[in-house]
């Protein structure tokens, strides 16, 4: 995938004005695609006759979704665009951060300025992954400042850092493959050797986890915070794997594949693996082709939240019985049996 980038493979996408995005997302509600139930167990989850809700559209590429308890409202990044959406029921979806990633002119060869991955921490803050400032950064949702936690590893920049997941301990988990430069792989402004999934220790301390990755995308932690999770954006290995934690919060061994989605992918549904979450009840919600897989602790695939288009991305929201989901164009959400919190 160094010459045809993810947006390519995953869908077309059209730019909208700001104006045309938020007047799109005043719109009725309207309702896309379908949810297939493969295996009984989904039946405890999710009903598949439960409709999946278009909130707002007309974005370029949606991303990167949180819910804000304190306050009650959602946020998403537009990446392409550099700008991360604040939406509220009965509102619908405005600019909250724009710039949300890079700031000032978008110098060459960098292809996605804006945020992508965000996440809340202990404290309320928001925490995302800067695409266009090579970075992972913290942002104050009340003043709206930003500061930068980490932007190098060994001195040298990363490459777009694109998604992350924060542990009970405060430690970040997140990674960084090249898909934020238009080369890729053989950009001039990439600085490491590899793309990595990396560990940020509440000391400011960053470990590299894995740089055997080709492609390194979601992130997320098991219920017991014993069981890292990471998708793969490969046509050629569309994995999610696993990787065992010790008690320090580090790998104890190589990676396990988890979920193989080759067999999806050799359907050509929309997408590859993509953004993730993981449910209470250890659950996992993945973006892959097709649409949000609703896998079982062991890996089983029990159902496809499927919208007909390239989901990107998912996170529990509202009661924590709503899933949001970025899907190409547009945001959506699903009513769950169950909390994800």
């Amino acid at each position: 995938m160094n010459r045809v980038t993810r947006r390519a493979c995953l869908g077309a996408m059209t730019a909208l004005p700001i104006a045309a995005v938020a007047a799109r997302a005043q719109a009725p509600a309207q309702t896309m695609g379908t949810i297939r139930r493969i295996d009984p167990e989904l039946d405890s989850i999710l009903d598949a006759g439960t409709p999946i809700e278009v909130l707002a559209s007309g974005f370029r590429w949606a991303e990167g979704p949180v819910w804000v308890r304190d306050g009650g409202f959602l946020l998403f990044s537009d990446v392409p665009a550099n700008i991360a959406y604040r939406w509220k029921q009965g509102e619908g979806a405005k600019p909250f951060l724009s710039p949300s990633g890079l700031g000032g002119p978008i110098p060459a060869g960098v292809r996605e300025a804006g945020s992508n991955g965000m996440a809340i921490d202990a404290r309320g803050r928001l925490v995302m992954a800067d695409s266009g400032t090579r970075a992972i950064a913290r942002v104050d949702l009340a003043t709206r400042k930003k500061t930068i936690l980490a932007d190098r590893f060994q001195g040298k920049r990363f490459n777009s850092c694109n998604d992350v997941v924060i542990a009970r301990s405060g430690a970040i988990y997140f990674t960084d493959p090249p898909y934020g430069l238009e080369e890729g792989d053989q950009s001039p402004l990439k600085e490491l050797a590899f793309n990595g999934v990396y560990r940020l220790g509440t000391d400011g301390k960053v470990a590299l986890l894995d740089d055997s990755l080709s492609r390194p995308n979601g992130i997320g932690l098991s219920p017991d915070q014993k069981t890292l999770y990471v998708s793969m954006s490969d046509e050629k290995r569309p994995h999610i794997l696993a990787y065992s934690l010790s008690a320090d919060g580090l790998p104890q061994g190589p990676s396990r594949i988890f979920r193989d989605m080759s067999a999806e992918l050799a359907q050509k549904l929309p997408g590859l693996p993509d953004g993730l979450e993981v449910g209470a009840s250890g659950h996992l919600f993945a973006s892959g082709p097709g649409g949000i897989h609703i896998l079982a602790p062991d890996g089983r695939q029990l159902g496809v939240i499927a919208p007909g288009k390239a989901a990107a991305n998912c996170a529990f929201g509202e009661d924590g019985r709503t899933l949001f989901i970025t899907a190409s164009d547009s945001i959506a959400r699903v009513r769950l049996k169950i909390s994800g919190w």
